[in-house]
């Protein structure tokens, strides 16, 4: 698929980007990409390409579909990209700094799922008196 040319269909995106023509047609009725319409088909743009691509992109990232719009909207607002691309080092400061807590979160949870199974463990050795008290 070349991204020279002027139009794509559904099939096309939903090809290029390994995603279905449901997912397209929720990020469309979400207002991300607005293709044109010849009748019931829908014809997108290279425009319409790369939003979805940066739609694609955000969501692998963790961003919200919120964040994705507000970043997408920045560089229609004002293509030099200065805002956009300021916006999109705050929502990757945010993101990672959520994703840092999660792993921390996972971290005491692993341990603790460990402390729980080493207190089972222990228990099966000492006999039926011990048992009670695990957990």
């Amino acid at each position: 698929m070349t991204k020279n040319r002027d139009t794509f269909s559904i099939a096309d995106l939903a090809a290029e980007f390994a995603v279905t023509p449901r997912a397209i047609r929720f990020y469309e009725d979400k207002g991300l990409i607005t293709p044109a319409r010849d009748g019931m088909r829908r014809i997108y743009s290279p425009r319409d390409r790369v939003r979805l691509m940066l739609i694609l992109r955000g969501k692998r990232l963790g961003f919200s579909l919120k964040e994705i719009q507000e970043i997408i909207d920045l560089y229609d607002a004002e293509p030099t990209g200065e805002a956009q691309l300021r916006r999109l080092i705050t929502t990757c400061q945010t993101s990672r700094a959520a994703l840092r807590q999660q792993m921390d979160d996972i971290r005491v949870t692993i341990d603790e799922i460990e402390a729980v199974e080493t207190q089972c463990r222990q228990a099966l050795l000492e006999g039926p008196r011990s048992r009670k008290a695990v957990g």
